[in-house]
């Protein structure tokens, strides 16, 4: 394993966190919604595309509601083992309580 500096670590950690905040904020603008665009019910995260053990490592997450953080690992390890080849652009949409979801309502979107 390669080492890294603190200098870089904390450019990296800030860099991972400003893009779940922005997701969380292209979201809460784009939605129709009142759940999420004013109650903001979601959660946004960055995982690394590696899954180990029994979900995928998150290594960022928005300070937005952060109970669904917890089914997402699951979730997105069920959608890179559902497909194998990604491309820019590509999303896959999952509320299968078996694969990480929570409860009806909730859609986990990976991309």
């Amino acid at each position: 394993m390669t080492a890294i500096d603190p200098i870089t670590l904390e450019i990296l950690r800030n860099l991972f966190a400003s893009v779940a905040e922005e997701m969380g904020v292209t979201l809460g603008r784009t939605a129709y919604s009142p759940n999420i665009k004013e109650r903001r019910d979601y959660s946004c995260a960055c995982f690394l595309a590696e899954a180990q053990g029994a979900g995928v490592p998150m290594i960022a997450q928005a300070a937005h509601i952060p109970v669904h953080l917890g089914a997402m690992p699951a979730s997105v390890r069920a959608a890179l083992e559902a497909y194998a080849e990604w491309a820019p652009g590509d999303l896959v949409v999952l509320n299968d309580p078996y694969l990480g979801g929570t409860h009806l309502p909730d859609i986990t979107m990976v991309s």
